[in-house]
């Protein structure tokens, strides 16, 4: 059987593989933790095995693989192949496609997993048909990918650090170097550490203080709405500069459903003016964690024809 390729999603915890035909069903599937306390290295190698793993079991599928997506975190250069930086792998430009490409024999499209996770909502998930759509996982950190008239803007790179705009001049440090950043105040990680300090007791993590919302802690509720009004701040931002039509709202905290999406949409709204901005839809992305992996699938599909293998 034709028209099969690897795709795989390199994480900051974990990596998520599967062979993927050309109609979107996937096969094979695999879940490997990424080595990342060892070294850009290790990752490298990983990535490289779990690829040749990929290959395996397609050969006993009988599957025919004609090229390899991979998608990571950080700065991407897609372009060049080049993994300019990533805070949680420990690397600075690397040129991963090469490397990757001298492991599998393979052509490989090397992609940013949010950009690559906006694609395979707008081909396969919840943006299917829209040209402007703005794709905003929100996990332990928050990021963005911009559709605009229909083409993912790249900027080398550098597109989409939505997490690290301003949002409160005195707010907290930020990882970045920054100070009150989004990332600070609405992201899962922010809704811990912020419950856990107001409170004066640990939780889990953002899908416990979730719960607790629901339950009527008013701790919970504080940091709650403290995050829905810094992430519509931060996404009315966005939508004045992109014209975005449509809001895709990902990662873990979409798991909240719409204790997050009704009281998010009506503080957009609030912030936006329709005379002069166009007033979008807010939706919860479709694909779960699997968009980044069948991301990866789409970018390899164009890999064959514009990267012959090494």
């Amino acid at each position: 059987m034709s028209g099969w390729v690897a795709a795989l999603d390199v994480g900051g915890t974990a990596m998520k593989g599967a062979l993927v035909g050309p109609d979107g069903a996937t096969r094979c599937p695999l879940r490997r933790p990424t080595p990342h306390r060892q070294g850009p290295g290790a990752v490298v190698a990983a990535a490289g095995g779990a690829l040749r793993e990929l290959l395996e079991d397609a050969r006993r599928e009988r599957l025919e693989v004609a090229a390899a997506g991979v998608v990571v975190p950080g700065i991407v250069d897609e372009a060049r192949g080049v993994a300019v930086f990533s805070a949680n792998l420990g690397w600075r430009d690397l040129p991963l496609r090469a490397l990757l490409e001298e492991r599998t024999g393979l052509p490989v499209a090397l992609g940013h997993d949010v950009r690559a996770g906006a694609l395979a909502e707008a081909t396969l998930g919840a943006a299917r048909g829209e040209a402007d759509v703005l794709f905003v996982p929100v996990g332990a950190g928050i990021a963005a990918a911009a559709i605009v008239d229909g083409r993912l803007l790249h900027a080398g790179g550098y597109a989409g650090e939505l997490g690290h705009l301003q949002v409160d001049p005195g707010g907290e440090p930020c990882g970045c170097g920054g100070r009150g950043c989004l990332e600070t105040v609405a992201s899962g990680a922010a809704l811990a550490r912020r419950y856990a300090a107001r409170a004066g007791r640990p939780v889990a993590g953002a899908a416990a203080v979730a719960e607790r919302v629901r339950g009527g802690d008013p701790d919970a509720e504080a940091v709650w709405a403290d995050a829905v009004a810094a992430l519509a701040q931060g996404l009315a931002a966005a939508v004045a500069l992109l014209g975005s039509r449509l809001v895709v709202v990902g990662g873990g905290l979409a798991g909240a459903g719409d204790l997050l999406l009704h009281p998010l949409t009506k503080a957009l709204l609030a912030r936006l003016s329709p005379g002069s901005t166009r007033v979008p839809r807010l939706v919860l992305a479709a694909l779960g964690d699997q968009a980044g992996c069948l991301g990866a699938a789409l970018l390899a599909r164009g890999a064959t024809a514009s990267h012959p293998a090494p």
